[in-house]
């Protein structure tokens, strides 16, 4: 099992993804109760899309700057993450009811947003991994902070055909926010905070850097000490 913060970060998103599709996917909306259906499917939809964007911003500039052969392995990602944005994007047109979508079956749209998710995942793994085997420890633990911190602002929709990288993706993303949370709000959208994963504790190289030693608790002194028996009543008379 790796050890490395970031990649270690990207595995708990994606289990934490999977549960919120596995519920979503369990409810297939009712015409006569949208609302039941779409508190299932806006959560997993909102946490996928930012989660999304903030790799974008993260991890791809970072895999570009410092792997060698990194503009291969972050084509070869986006190819995989827009692959997953546009079935995220017929996710939700098929959630409001888009008469384009209703020619497909709710069975095919989940077949199709759990095959990207998957691939999008292994995708994204490799590239945490070969991140991993260039950065140090503590640039690693900043990464996968920054990928957590970024979460949060990203844009709660899938935006398959705006720019993803550069400083037009970076623009792109802060316009599409501001825009996703107002709509968001006009369309009574429910949408999740990102959650937080337990992190593995900082290791010794971090923890000097950082100036913040752990020491592991050692044994109470005070404890550690038996007090002596008091004298029973009339003893040594």
């Amino acid at each position: 099992m790796t050890t490395d913060c970031l990649t270690m970060t990207v595995q708990r998103r994606h289990e934490a993804l999977a549960e919120r599709l596995e519920v979503a996917r369990a409810m297939h909306p009712d015409s006569a109760e949208p609302r039941e259906g779409r508190a299932r499917i806006d959560p997993f939809l909102a946490s996928a899309s930012q989660h999304l964007h903030a790799v974008d911003e993260v991890m791809i500039p970072a895999a570009r700057r410092r792997v060698s052969g990194g503009k291969e392995l972050v084509h070869d990602y986006l190819g995989s993450a827009r692959d997953l944005e546009v079935v995220l994007a017929h996710l939700k047109a098929h959630e409001y009811g888009s008469v384009y979508e209703r020619r497909f079956e709710w069975e095919q749209v989940w077949d199709d947003v759990d095959t990207a998710l998957v691939d999008q995942r292994e995708h994204e793994l490799a590239v945490a991994a070969e991140i991993a085997r260039v950065v140090e420890e503590l640039e690693l633990t900043e990464l996968a902070d920054r990928l957590e911190r970024r979460e949060s602002a990203a844009p709660t929709r899938p935006h398959p055909y705006t720019p993803h990288t550069g400083i037009l993706g970076m623009m792109g993303r802060r316009v599409m926010a501001t825009a996703d949370a107002f709509w968001d709000v006009a369309e009574n959208r429910m949408v999740p905070e990102p959650e937080r994963p337990p992190r593995p504790k900082p290791g010794l190289i971090s923890q000097y850097f950082l100036a913040d030693p752990r020491f592991e608790p050692g044994p109470d002194p005070a404890a550690a000490a038996e007090p002596e028996p008091e004298p029973e009543e009339g003893a040594g008379r």
